[in-house]
């Protein structure tokens, strides 16, 4: 999604029971393809994610793609300080702040939820679904006056 809450990429399926952080490589570099094919180039763009999504690697991945990686740091249950401010160090307040778009948009995804949650078991039927959802939404984003 861009900063507007308009889904402008390729979308990735995943079981539920898959974690976020192993999605981010196969993802990412779908996304850096798809953006070269239609001609935008995402270097020195930032990527926002929430804290599902804190790693190294895809800290990594991110950065390799000249991108600049905005994850909200995961505590991981510590509560000394000094260990909380070390994580927070390179973290950008600002940029993240912007992320609430996003988090609308997965609210209005929620508005078609008999689309986007299907019970089918072949992959591409969900896909086609959620393209359906998205188109909705961006036709949303696209034509809201108020």
């Amino acid at each position: 999604m861009d900063h507007h809450g308009f889904v402008a990429g390729p979308i990735s399926v995943k079981p539920f029971n898959q974690q976020d952080t192993v999605i981010v490589p196969e993802t990412l570099t779908a996304l850096v393809d798809f953006t070269d094919r239609i001609g935008i180039d995402l270097r020195g763009c930032a990527l926002t994610l929430d804290a599902g999504f804190d790693s190294q690697d895809n800290q990594d991945i991110i950065k390799a793609h000249h991108m600049k990686p905005v994850i909200h740091p995961n505590r991981r249950h510590t509560k000394t300080p000094i260990v909380i401010a070390r994580m927070f160090r390179w973290f950008d307040r600002d940029l993240y702040r912007l992320r609430y778009k996003v988090e609308r948009t997965f609210g209005w995804q929620d508005t078609y939820r008999k689309l986007v949650i299907s019970y089918d078991r072949l992959p591409e039927i969900r896909k086609g679904c959620r393209l359906l959802a998205y188109s909705m939404i961006n036709f949303r984003v696209t034509f809201n006056t108020s």
